[in-house]
Formats: C-alpha cells, structure tokens, sequence
C-alpha cells in the first residue's frame, strides 16, 4: 500500500497523523500522481451570469467564445463545461480549465485574444455577469482522492497517472493528511477576503484579493456510466442528502467559514445537462472545511451514505480534490455580478 504523498515529496515530519502506523483502511481508493515536473497547477474558473430565458442564448455564445480562446497556445490542458442556479435568482455558466504549469496559463491569459476581451468595456454592457476566479497551488498545496483509477477529472486530468491504493484515507483528517504540505504546516489562514478595485454593490468591475490558505474543495459525482442499480443508489439515496447539505452551504456558509458554495450540473457546448456534477466550495481554511465535515450533520449524511456503498461501486465515479493557496496566486475578478457571487459576499469593502 502506498502513501498519498509522492515519495519526492515526501520529508521528515514535524506534525503526527491522527492514526497509527499500520492502519488498514477499510476500502480501496487511489490519487492522482505526478513527477517532479509539476511545480504548481491553474485551476480557472469562468463564470457566465444571467437572469432569465431571453439571456440564455447570449450566455450560452459567451461561454462558447470562453471556450474557443483555449485553442489558443497556451490554453489549458483540460476543461468542463457546468450550469449553477445560484439562489439569488441567477443562472451560471461555468468553464474551469487546468494548466500544469502557471507559466504557460499567464502567457495564455496576456494574449490580446484574451486579455483584450475581458478588458473590453463591451462586457460592461451587454447585460451579462462575467467573472474569473483563478488559483494556482504548488504541488504540495493540493490533494486528490478517487474511487476509481482511470480517466481522471479535474486536475487529475493533468497529472501523468494514478497511485496504488493508497493508505491515507476512511478516517476523519485524512483529508488533510494527502496534503505533502501537512507533514510540516498547519495551513492556517492569515488576513481577510478584500476588495480592492471596485464597489459589489454597484456593479461594474471589481476585483477581490485573497488571503493565505484559502481552501478549495471540488467534490464530483459521474453516473454517465452506471447502470440502473447504481443510478437509483446515486439519484435516490444519495444525491437528495447531496443536494440538501449543498443547499445548506450556499445559503448560510457565511456563519461556518464557507465563502462561496456552488453545486454545479455538468453541460455540453449546447447547455444540456450531462450525468456529471460537483460541487465547488471556498473556504476561510482547510480547518473550517474539516470542522462542518466532521461535525455538521448535512455532511455527516453525505458520508455516512458514501461509506455504506463504497466497496460495492462499479461505474458510479466519486472524487474530490482539495488545494490551499498563497495570497498572491489567487485572482477573484467580477464584472457586472450581483454582489453575492462567489467572494463578493463575504469581502471587506475597500478602506476609505
């Protein structure tokens, strides 16, 4: 069995595991590897807002033109396409692209076919919301974990493959113990979410600075495959409790540490809806996202469900990654956004 962490980045620990040595876990699961190559990923999030049925072919043309500028050198190694009803009464068109390297995801983002359309005072008036929210975590900055082994989403699309069955995973912490990063550092949040270009309130352009060790968690759920015993385990047992703990996240995350909750609906170019989902969360930290996991009876659901099925799953596909960030690679940039969208809700205005 191996370890989570990568043996080259692998170092003497400083901080203990919550469990002893020879723990066994009680079902197999798998991560995404990578060789020492990979020094930090991009994980960009292209946000498409709009209000109602007249909007939705506009939007819909936005998001493919998003999309058509990742043909461009540079773009990103791999994309999905999702739908987000928010509950402000707004819809969401979500495009999310993985670099491997942060180099070749800023000379894709200086391309005047890029950098001139979202500068362009055209997305000021065409009565859309845009937004951008990038991150990029080192390689020690981020955990994956899957219960299959192939065909891996997210930014498991851009690793070079997958483990073995690794040991670090079935018990509370072990989210945080795949981290390389968490045999020597706690993670812990430093400042608070900014606004410092910009009014929410008013619209228009505004931008967002993060702090240290905001947590990002992507939990996913695929049932394009599975056959009719699974698709009734996951549309009836466990996407109802899904659902409801991911309702109670957008609507009063604000009081857990949850900036900004998003479960999304995977779509085609069209907007049709695929038998794909998952869900998007920010956190104030990686801590606070552990304490409604361990604590909060919404999740407690969730992976009371998941612990019953897991050993049984054959084509029904659940992930997660989870990645922590350094203020300066962070960009929350909002344009025309109603101002509880993603971080705008929780920001401290500028200091006048």
């Amino acid at each position: 069995m191996e370890s989570a962490i990568s043996s080259h980045l692998t170092c003497p620990r400083t901080l203990t595991r919550r469990v002893p040595d020879d723990y066994q876990p009680p079902f197999p699961m798998w991560v995404g590897r990578a060789d020492e190559s990979l020094q930090q990923v991009v994980m960009a999030y292209f946000g498409v807002q709009f209000r109602d049925d007249e909007q939705r072919p506009a939007a819909l043309a936005a998001m493919r033109e998003i999309v058509a500028s990742f043909d461009l050198d540079d773009g990103p190694l791999h994309y999905d396409l999702t739908h987000h009803a928010d509950n402000q009464g707004y819809e969401n068109l979500m495009i999310v692209g993985y670099w491997k390297d942060i180099a070749s995801h800023n000379r894709w983002l200086q391309r005047p076919a890029v950098a001139d359309w979202w500068q362009s005072d055209e997305r000021l008036s065409e009565g859309l919301g845009y937004f951008r929210e990038i991150v990029a975590p080192r390689a020690e900055q981020f955990e994956t974990l899957y219960a299959f082994q192939d065909r891996l989403p997210g930014v498991g699309a851009v690793m070079d493959g997958t483990s073995g069955e690794i040991n670090e995973h079935g018990y509370w912490g072990s989210m945080r113990e795949r981290f390389p990063i968490s045999q020597t550092d706690w993670m812990q949040p430093s400042g608070e979410l900014r606004v410092i270009s910009g009014d929410p309130a008013a619209g228009g352009r505004v931008v967002v600075k993060g702090h240290d060790n905001i947590a990002l968690i992507r939990s996913g759920q695929d049932w394009k495959d599975a056959e009719s015993e699974e698709r009734s385990l996951y549309l009836d047992e466990i996407l109802p409790t899904l659902q409801q703990g991911m309702d109670f996240l957008r609507d009063n995350g604000d009081s857990l540490g949850c900036y900004s909750n998003r479960f999304v609906r995977n779509i085609d170019l069209d907007g049709n809806f695929l038998d794909l989902s998952y869900n998007i969360g920010h956190w104030s930290s990686l801590d606070k996202l552990e304490r409604w996991a361990e604590s909060h009876p919404t999740h407690l659901r969730i992976f009371t469900t998941f612990f019953r099925v897991a050993a049984g799953l054959s084509k029904l596909r659940l992930y997660h990654e989870v990645s922590v960030f350094d203020a300066h690679d962070q960009l929350y940039e909002y344009i025309n956004c109603h101002p509880q969208t993603g971080m705008l809700r929780d920001a401290q205005p500028v200091e006048g």
